[in-house]
């Protein structure tokens, strides 16, 4: 298992961006539950953010691809909405515990 940050440093409805040597993370806070994928969308590939940490979003429910509008559940990674609907993304399993959160990439 790899560190990411502490605990106190991924807010209730917030995500984070990571780069682990040649792996992005992007990592969610929902529910009191850390979430972990692979920050690219399945559709073309690429980050899905537009700006640093910003993966969710005007509501702060849905994960979304920032260059195609694609939008996917946070508890699962499945996109429901955009041009890669019924896929997934990639699930990094993560825990929590009092020293911080970490990915077993």
């Amino acid at each position: 298992m790899l560190y990411l940050c502490a605990s106190h440093e991924l807010p209730e409805g917030q995500s984070r961006g990571f780069t682990l040597t040649q792996l992005k993370l992007l990592v969610v806070r929902r529910a009191g539950q850390v979430y972990a994928y692979e920050n690219r969308c399945p559709h073309r590939g690429i980050p899905l953010e537009w700006q640093a940490d910003q993966f969710l979003d005007e509501s702060g429910s849905l994960i979304q691809c920032a260059t195609h509008g694609a939008l996917f559940l946070i508890e699962s990674g499945e996109c429901v909405s955009g041009p890669c609907a019924g896929q997934e993304l990639s699930l990094i399993p993560c825990r929590e515990d009092d020293r911080g959160i970490w990915v077993d990439p």
